[in-house]
């Protein structure tokens, strides 16, 4: 028996669904609309809810090579540089949620996806093919080029992130748009940075409007720093990686704590991503209508104030190839799964979208909330930051 399975996207979402379902028995076709496969952005954060995935589909020895395991979450006031909270990570992670927590670059990990969907001969990967429409029928889905080129298949996931087109037409959406706030994003050598700057730990500082995180990556060798603030949106928002002014980072963390300024004085260049966004998921039906179906950022766009963009990616492709696995006759059993899949994802995935967009008010809070968040971490912080609701999994 033949199922086919169509994929709109080459991102780390669409790579994660590939495996899963080519590991579910299903053949693959990727479509990619650049000309090769790539990952733009710095560093990301995988929470033990993701991790535990990629070990299961056999990538936790390339994680292990690639990613940064920190010992330790500190979350420090931007202002006078006094501790708040801190969680620990590492071992304790492991104990706790049987996968550790992992910081990697973000290249890396589509890297580390990209290298294991190749060894498939269940998948075939098309490059310069972008997905701008497609037929949905009783008997299948068609996408079609303008070049006469055209393809059937069962099933189509819309894996073409935030600005998806497979959205556009099953929703009948309008586009993503800006929250107002700015990223600026950097990748410094820890050898290049002052002994008293490195750092093997995820270190989060909180100040008026803005708030700053820095982790490892690559093995330990890079730290990621991403300074998060509100400000004017470039004109082309739609590009994650405008240069960035080193002078509006200063100018966001001057008169903070010396520890802070000095980190932000050491790294010569910044990269500027506006963040664009969407409400969180309304229903199942946001996320798989007949035989078509979203994923990542195409289905739930979210600040990266829960670190959990890549993380939900990643889930979602889990719980697709468990859904695609039960499919005995295609034309019939297709819409099912997907609508399986979707009531089994939503209500998370919605979760997580408001819980970051409420992470990104309180991080930026002023004067009284400011001051009563600070309270609240000094006093409750270990339980605040640890989230078993989370990092058990789904």
């Amino acid at each position: 028996m033949s199922r086919q399975l169509l994929i709109a996207g080459g991102g780390i979402g669409a790579l994660a669904a590939a495996l899963s379902s080519a590991r579910a028995g299903w053949q693959v076709r990727l479509y990619e609309k650049a000309e090769v496969f790539s990952e733009v952005g710095a560093g990301l954060q995988i929470g033990p809810n993701a991790t535990r995935i990629l070990q299961g589909w056999g990538l936790g020895q390339a994680l292990e090579r690639l990613a940064a395991f920190p010992d330790k979450l500190l979350v420090r006031s931007a202002p006078s540089g006094r501790e708040l909270a801190s969680l620990s990570l590492g071992s304790r992670c492991q104990r706790r949620y049987g996968a550790p927590y992992a910081t990697l670059h973000r290249a890396d990990l589509h890297s580390m996806l990209l290298d294991s969907v190749r060894l498939r001969p269940e998948v075939k990967l098309h490059l310069n093919s972008p997905v701008t429409g497609y037929t949905d029928t009783p008997e299948g889905v068609q996408l079609a080029w303008a070049d006469g080129y055209s393809v059937e298949g069962d099933a189509l996931i819309g894996a073409d992130g935030l600005w998806s087109q497979v959205r556009l037409q099953a929703l009948e959406d309008h586009v993503a748009q800006p929250t107002g706030h700015l990223a600026y994003r950097a990748l410094v050598r820890q050898i290049d940075l002052p002994t008293s700057l490195r750092s093997q730990q995820v270190s989060v500082w909180l100040g008026p409007d803005m708030h700053l995180v820095s982790y490892p990556v690559s093995g330990g060798e890079w730290l990621n720093v991403v300074m998060f603030t509100q400000g004017q949106v470039p004109d082309d928002h739609q590009d994650w990686d405008h240069a960035g002014l080193r002078d509006n980072v200063l100018t966001a963390t001057a008169g903070h704590c010396a520890e802070l300024t000095a980190l932000v004085e050491a790294v010569p260049a910044w990269r500027l991503w506006a963040l664009c966004d969407r409400p969180p998921v309304a229903s199942a039906a946001q996320m798989a209508c007949g035989r078509v179906a979203l994923l990542g950022d195409a289905a739930h766009p979210m600040p990266p104030y829960l670190a959990q963009g890549a993380g939900m990616a990643i889930e979602d492709a889990a719980e697709l190839g468990r859904c695609l696995a039960g499919v005995v006759k295609p034309v019939a059993d297709v819409p099912l799964a997907l609508s399986r899949y979707a009531l089994n994802r939503w209500q998370r995935n919605a979760r997580v979208q408001a819980r970051a967009v409420r992470n990104g008010q309180i991080f930026h809070a002023t004067g009284p909330l400011r001051l009563g968040r600070d309270i609240a971490l000094k006093l409750l912080g270990h339980r605040l930051l640890d989230m078993p609701w989370l990092y058990a999994g789904a």
